[in-house]
């Protein structure tokens, strides 16, 4: 069985996409390597913000997911498996802490309701109030891992 990191990484490379160079995303803050909004300095990224190489956009990957999963762990009151903890990852690494705290999904996840708390992974699918196709699939894809299923 593959770790929660492991898994988590996979999920979020195969929605992020990998950008060498700072971007705009859909929502509108500037990124770069997968999607990470602040760079290895831990400052935020800026359309001045260098270059980094493949390497570099690697390990500033793992270590986001490295800083999620401990947030993670801050909020979860239930144990959750490997599948579950890397849906929860890559959510939280989209959404940000923050509104993880706030929902409904780590309400009921911590109730153990988890089919309920999986069916409230297909409701983050907006950006700016515009439902996007590519979180969609997202969420489809997160909530499958979340419930053992391949997505």
């Amino acid at each position: 069985m593959k770790k929660a990191i492991t898994l988590a990484t996979e999920l979020i490379k195969q929605f992020e996409g990998c950008s060498l160079i700072p971007y705009l995303c859909p929502a509108g803050f500037w990124t770069i390597g997968y999607g990470s909004t602040v760079s290895a300095n831990g400052k935020p990224v800026t359309d001045l913000t260098k270059p980094i190489t493949w390497s570099e956009a690697n390990s500033l990957l793992l270590s986001t997911i490295q800083d999620v999963q401990k947030q993670l762990a801050r909020v979860v009151t239930i144990f959750v498996t490997p599948q579950q903890e890397a849906a929860l990852i890559s959510l939280i690494y989209n959404i940000g802490i923050g509104n993880f705290r706030r929902s409904t999904l780590l309400k009921l996840l911590n109730t153990g309701q988890m089919k309920q708390a999986a069916e409230q992974f297909l409701r983050w699918n907006k950006s700016q109030g515009q439902t996007l196709s590519g979180l969609t699939q997202r969420r489809k894809a997160e909530r499958a891992v979340f419930l053992g299923e391949t997505p």
